[in-house]
């Protein structure tokens, strides 16, 4: 049997690849194999990076409303008992946009759930 070669179609894959990979340093932007070894590693880290964030970006609304908390008197696990007690459905999100932005609001929500 005789040997295919890949032709157009290789060509097309191959110039895909380069071209997602086109801000790397070295051979990962010129040669196909290092491009496509760059490649997979990147989107690798995209999605593990994109779930992440979003547990980064919580750690970063707990440190906020603690210490938005702490300044009215209250700690953080006896706001969020104190919110799921008085039912206030606030999300860390919201909390911690308030606690940076909007003091006064925050301060009374902290006096409902003291």
């Amino acid at each position: 049997m005789s040997r295919t070669k890949g032709g157009y179609v290789t060509r097309r894959s191959h110039k895909k690849i380069l071209k997602i990979t086109k801000g790397q340093l070295g051979s990962k932007h010129l040669l196909f194999r290092r491009a496509n070894e760059a490649m997979m590693k990147s989107l690798w880290y995209s999605y593990r990076d994109r779930r992440q964030r979003r547990r980064q970006l919580r750690v970063l609304w707990i440190a906020r409303i603690n210490a938005a908390a702490r300044a009215q008197g209250l700690s953080y696990s006896r706001l969020v008992s104190g919110l799921k007690k008085a039912s206030i459905e606030l999300d860390r999100k919201i909390l911690a946009d308030l606690a940076v932005r909007d003091s006064a609001t925050f301060a009374q929500i902290v006096a409902a759930v003291k």
